[in-house]
């Protein structure tokens, strides 16, 4: 049998005798993700400690205490987890044929039965529990003494081998080829299922580098910002901008892994966000573990060749924007102001490496601006809660009902930077940069009419969820872009 999609059955998948056994894991089989880790990163969304505890936990009781000390740190959320579609029809045409249907799972009995109770789809539940991991050859015995050897296993990984040697039938599931080899040699009676993480649309880049999220590093331009309003255009100085936004793009990109990894219910309870790497199950939970670490330190080896000011900058900024995951960005108002701060610092951060001295213009202008953009952010959210008919923002402060008073923030702190770009145009300082400064009365302009039409565009909810996004996107954004530029330049002259 084949179905046309991104799931398919690679042959005739077999048809069960009246109450023969469909036994089927859960990690990377059932789910395209591992529970162990679904549950770490939930524990750590609930409980900074969780780290430490999960280590005392692993030390003195091994997987299976580690297993379930998390699953009390964090309770099992089934219905927000990535399943395989193929699999989940397996089961149902398996029972709807008569056969019996039970989950066999390395991961915590209790999570098991959570999942269990959720799908409605197995007969009987086993998993883990103290003193008792059900993995490798200790399932594989475990499922002899309880359901003998006249059964069908579904896995996904090496472990799953042991099981295969000693049942009726294989079935493999998203299995790489050399593992499916490994399993035909074992069993005449050997089946294969190709599944896709679920729901994944078509990307050009593979699920490694979108998690980076590189479109994102075009907010680390901004420490060239300095440089650039300073008319400092130096060899010195471009080389010097150059590394900073080098260094905070890695160092970006690690808090954007580590941002996916604390925000997974959150990003799989929203229509746009699930498709993300780690949400989706495209990408392992696991990877995380070194990714986001190696990219820290790689960034800040990089920030050490720009001097401690700098250092001292990126270290701050770090620290800030991993509390905004942890904890800032659930908490209405602080969190809009810690992004406004968080693209200031980038700034800062420009004339910290440069050692160029920034102006008030320039921090006043940037964070208003920033402030107006992380809220319009948050007014996208809770048009797509409204339209949802959600009342509460899934991991924000906020509630639906502050839609309005949100889009209002998000006016009028960007009508106060076009109101500090405009008093910066009549200042005394601008004489001395520009030749012909009224020029810039048109950049004025053409800012406030961009802002208005982001926030309007918001509330129609034609916005993307990142405001830098949707104008990288849009086309009447980058022509007010190139308009805004062409009017400074032509200030110059």
């Amino acid at each position: 049998m084949h179905q046309n999609g991104s799931d398919q059955f690679s042959s005739a998948m077999p048809q069960p005798r009246p109450g023969e056994w469909l036994l089927c894991d859960l990690d990377g089989t059932l789910i395209a993700s591992d529970m162990l880790d679904e549950s770490f990163w939930a524990a750590c969304t609930r409980t900074p400690s969780a780290p430490m505890l999960a280590a005392w936990a692993l030390a003195t009781g091994g997987r299976s205490g580690l297993k379930a000390r998390l699953s009390a740190l964090a309770p099992c959320a089934p219905a927000a987890l990535p399943y395989r579609p193929a699999v989940l029809h397996l089961l149902e045409s398996w029972r709807a044929a008569g056969g019996r249907c039970a989950l066999v799972t390395a991961s915590d009995e209790g999570i098991a039965r959570a999942i269990a109770d959720h799908l409605g789809l197995f007969d009987e539940v086993h998993g883990s529990a103290p003193g008792r991991n059900l993995k490798g050859m200790e399932k594989a015995e475990f499922i002899l003494q309880h359901f003998g050897a006249e059964v069908t296993y579904a896995g996904d990984s090496p472990a799953d081998l042991a099981v295969w040697d000693r049942v009726a039938r294989a079935l493999t599931v998203a299995a790489p080829a050399a593992l499916r080899s490994r399993a035909e040699a074992l069993s005449t009676d050997v089946h294969h299922i190709e599944a896709d993480a679920p729901e994944a649309p078509p990307h050009r880049l593979p699920p490694l580098l979108r998690v980076l999220r590189p479109h994102q590093w075009l907010k680390n331009l901004l420490v060239f910002l300095p440089m650039l309003a300073a008319h400092a255009l130096t060899a010195g100085a471009l080389v010097q901008s150059l590394l900073a936004f080098v260094a905070f793009s890695l160092v970006a990109s690690s808090v954007y892994v580590l941002n996916d990894l604390m925000d997974l219910a959150a990003d799989r309870a929203h229509p746009r966000k699930r498709h993300r790497p780690f949400a989706s199950g495209a990408l392992p939970l696991r990877t995380g573990l070194w990714l986001a670490p190696g990219l820290v330190l790689a960034g800040f080896a990089l920030a050490l060749l720009l001097g401690p000011l700098f250092l001292a900058v990126m270290a701050a900024y770090y620290a800030l924007t991993t509390a905004y995951s942890f904890r800032l960005k659930r908490l209405a108002i602080l969190d809009i102001c810690t992004l406004a701060g968080l693209y200031a610092m980038r700034v800062v951060a420009g004339g910290a490496a440069t050692g160029i001295p920034l102006s008030a213009w320039l921090l006043a202008f940037t964070l208003f601006f920033f402030f107006s953009l992380a809220a319009v952010k948050r007014q996208a959210e809770l048009v797509d809660n409204a339209a949802a008919g959600r009342e509460v923002a899934t991991g924000r402060g906020y509630r639906t009902e502050d839609l309005m008073l949100v889009s209002i923030m998000a006016v009028a702190s960007g009508y106060l930077s076009v109101l500090v770009m405009a008093l910066y145009v009549e200042s005394e300082a601008v004489q001395a940069l520009y030749a012909t400064p009224q020029v810039l009365w048109g950049a004025c302009g053409v800012l406030l009419y961009w802002l208005s039409r982001c926030v309007l565009l918001t509330h129609r909810g034609e916005m993307h969820d990142d405001p830098v996004v949707f104008a990288l996107r849009d086309r009447t954004s980058q022509v007010c872009l190139l308009l805004i530029l062409g009017l400074f330049t032509a200030g110059s002259l």
